[in-house]
């Protein structure tokens, strides 16, 4: 289809139902659909948003246009779970059906107020110029998911901002709400974080921008994210344009992550004495949001994509997924992620991994691992080889290159792993480790995903991948003599 703004942005209704079932029975039937991780039922999948936990269940909602791998007329799809690995898809939520999200519902937050949940998301609308105009909206959400949008924005652009002006994340503190907003001085154009705070959700009052920082964070802040782990705050966002000075990497666009030491919202102060980090080292993490529970736990979901970049599935007419859902802790003041608990529920079969290969040595250790798997595989010091998932007969697969000796290093390499794409960027990434020290790793492979946990989940490494249907061996190579131990588990592929 030749994308034209007028289909980009005309209203649901006025696609043919047909076209939407034919896109839906695409999606289905793609190769490279997920397990479990949420993709869209057809169309295009971005930024998580309204992760909250409500009336005794998980909710996550997404943004979504069900009519082309492209940014069109933006929706929110709600979702549900009883163990956040398995999503049931209630269907559209939230549609841009008012004067103060014309041309789309943009990203935002939810929190538990009076047994409802309060929705708070940035409404798009474009004039007659196409001169765009954001606006802070609110909705509630009752326990039985009817959806009520408010009649006023809560916050519409101050003047001090440009139209770059978006994805609220509401918090309370004691008896006053709170939201961090995205956004770009309007004098420097430069990103900032903005707040407010409110007494009664209506009537707010700008608090000017959070000071966080001192360096430059580039033209434009996305998605912030303030959280409480482990007695620390912590603010998770996405800085464009980000001088690589600050921070080295070699995504489009960065999503990090800076511990504080203290935070005082009503104040606008982040004081932290840590540098800011990667939230992930790998190809595809972008636009995550975290909440905290009831329970004081913090748990994190993202974008497993990034923007402006074509993603194979495009000419299958869907786009993108979620990362798996991680619970976050802080240990020697570094974030840790690690995927929650309740995926080892969905294991089926096992294969217990044990033994050691001699220098210059090739060994098929898993030869029909399928395309959807979880995989723990530790690594004593003083070892060196490569680790290809997805191997094939066409295939070498996704590399995964480790030294655990003097100069210790882990490297993905997804060059020859079926399809290629966003060459541009590279098709390698690498950190160092410690020195001398094992490694253990925890892959979880679903189809066209992989994501790396290593140590524990010290780091991340997530991307979308695109292998052939036949790429299933798990082969290990070895540089010097490779000692390896481990367990391999099929994933259920009953999950929605």
């Amino acid at each position: 289809m030749k994308w034209t703004r007028k289909n980009l942005y005309s209203q649901y209704g006025e696609w043919s139902a047909d076209y939407l079932l034919t896109l839906q029975a695409q999606a289905a039937k793609s190769s490279f659909r997920p397990t479990y991780h949420i993709a869209p039922t057809s169309g295009l999948l971005n930024d998580p948003n309204g992760f909250s936990f409500f009336n005794n269940q998980w909710h996550l909602f997404y943004q979504s246009f069900p009519f082309g791998p492209v940014h069109g007329l933006k929706s929110w799809v709600h979702l549900v779970s009883d163990d956040l690995v398995d999503w049931r898809n209630l269907g559209t939520a939230l549609t841009a059906d008012t004067v103060h999200d014309s041309h789309g519902v943009y990203s935002g937050s939810a929190t538990v107020i009076d047994e409802q949940l309060f929705l708070m998301y940035t409404g798009n609308v474009r004039d007659k110029n196409w001169v765009r105009h954001p606006f802070q909206n609110g909705a509630y959400l009752t326990t039985d998911n009817q959806l009520t949008k408010l009649a006023h924005p809560l916050i519409e652009q101050p003047k001090h901002v440009t139209d770059h002006f978006r994805d609220p994340q509401i918090l309370k503190k004691d008896d006053t709400y709170f939201t961090l907003l995205g956004a770009q001085d309007a004098a420097t154009k430069r990103g900032k974080i903005s707040i407010f705070k409110s007494k009664n959700l209506t009537t707010w009052e700008d608090l000017g921008y959070l000071n966080f920082t001192q360096q430059d964070m580039g033209y434009m802040i996305e998605c912030p994210n303030l959280v409480a782990i482990d007695g620390k705050p912590v603010l998770i966002f996405c800085p464009q344009g980000l001088n690589k000075n600050i921070i080295n990497y070699n995504n489009i666009y960065p999503n990090t992550y800076l511990v504080g030491d203290t935070c005082q919202l009503e104040k606008g102060k982040f004081n932290s004495s840590h540098r800011l980090e990667l939230l992930d080292h790998g190809f595809d993490i972008y636009a995550s949001q975290a909440f905290n529970t009831p329970d004081g736990n913090a748990y994190l979901v993202s974008w497993l994509g990034l923007p402006e970049i074509d993603y194979p599935t495009d000419s299958e007419n869907w786009a993108h997924c979620m990362s798996v859902v991680k619970k976050l802790t802080i240990r020697d003041d570094k974030l840790y992620q690690e995927p929650v608990a309740a995926i080892k529920n969905y294991r089926e079969e096992h294969a217990v991994l044990h033994g050691s290969l001699d220098s210059r040595q090739r060994k098929v250790i898993v030869e029909k691992a399928t395309l959807s798997y979880e995989l723990e595989l530790s690594f004593p010091k003083n070892q060196q080889g490569t680790l290809s998932l997805l191997n094939g007969p066409d295939s070498e697969g996704l590399k995964l290159h480790f030294s655990t000796s003097s100069a210790a290093f882990f490297e993905i390499d997804r060059k020859n792993c079926g399809q290629t794409f966003a060459t541009t960027y590279g098709t390698k990434r690498r950190v160092s480790l410690q020195n001398n020290a094992p490694i253990k790793l925890h892959i979880l492979v679903d189809h066209s995903t992989c994501e790396v946990f290593i140590n524990d989940g010290e780091l991340v490494f997530s991307q979308r991948i695109f292998p052939n249907n036949n790429d299933l061996q798990i082969v290990l190579a070895s540089e010097s003599e490779v000692i390896y131990n481990g367990d391999w588990w099929k994933i259920s592929n009953t999950i929605h």
